[in-house]
């Protein structure tokens, strides 16, 4: 897409032999210079339609501390979601919750295969080419997919401080539900505030269940992170407990092999 000086797919620890890959698939909020603002104002380009605020500070001190890669999408998901199927009506929402989205009314099919080829298709193809190595050469992989939850949706109130998202694979978030249960000071959702589907959900289905790797989502309400000291906190509590599933889960199936 013209006008496009930043890449879509920011990388993180590219050499990290941790066998966790993070994914992020709301990390940022950019918008091509093409686009303009698509019609609104930045009020609502800093909101959670626009990405999945305080993600990014939590999902880039975990790569940090378990040597982990992270592969993170660096436009809003107001160009394209990288987390919808791209023939769905949200890969390029028209209204997100009760916004219209301007720029995005009337858009041609050429339009948005060319936001497609642009963004969605680098970023979802560079998680593919690094699946293909970890697998070829014999490495543990285990894809967590990152993202943050609004605390109030449609009037209603959040309980939850965190939840884990599955769908296929029940491996990965019973264990780590157990975990976070176990904290003592969390109210934890399964399956909650969503639930992962072909429908409403890309990364998981395509990267993690299509390719038979343990996988998980994970989702951390925004008013919790959305400072850096809260960012912090939840970035070392849950690296705590991504090595308690790689000492339960991962560690001993490699001794078996």
């Amino acid at each position: 897409m013209g006008g496009n000086p930043v890449p879509p797919v920011l990388e993180r620890n590219a050499t990290g032999r941790s066998p966790f890959l993070l994914t992020c698939d709301h990390y940022g909020r950019l918008i091509p210079d093409a686009l303009g603002d698509l019609g609104l104002p930045e009020s609502e380009l800093t909101r959670h339609i626009a990405w999945d605020i305080g993600i990014a500070g939590v999902a880039e001190r975990m790569s940090d501390a378990l040597g982990a890669h992270l592969i993170a999408q660096r436009y809003s998901r107001l160009v394209i979601d990288c987390n919808r199927p791209p023939d769905v009506a949200s890969s390029i929402p028209v209204l997100s919750e009760a916004t219209t989205v301007p720029g995005n009314v009337g858009i041609s099919k050429a339009d948005a295969e060319q936001r497609q080829q642009a963004i969605f298709e680098p970023y979802h193809r560079r998680i593919d080419d690094v699946i293909d190595t970890r697998l070829r050469d014999g490495r543990a992989t285990v894809l967590m997919s990152l993202h943050s939850f609004t605390p109030v949706y449609a009037g209603v109130a959040r309980p939850w401080h965190i939840g884990t998202l599955y769908h296929r694979d029940r491996t990965v978030a019973p264990l780590l539900l157990k975990l976070l249960r176990a904290e003592g000071d969390l109210v934890t959702g399964d399956n909650e505030p969503y639930a992962v589907s072909d429908l409403t959900d890309y990364t998981i289905p395509m990267h993690g269940e299509a390719r038979g790797l343990m996988n998980t989502g994970i989702e951390i309400r925004q008013d919790l992170i959305g400072d850096e000291a809260g960012q912090v906190q939840w970035a070392e509590r849950l690296t705590r407990l991504f090595r308690e599933i790689e000492a339960t889960l991962v560690t001993p199936k490699a001794a078996r092999v």
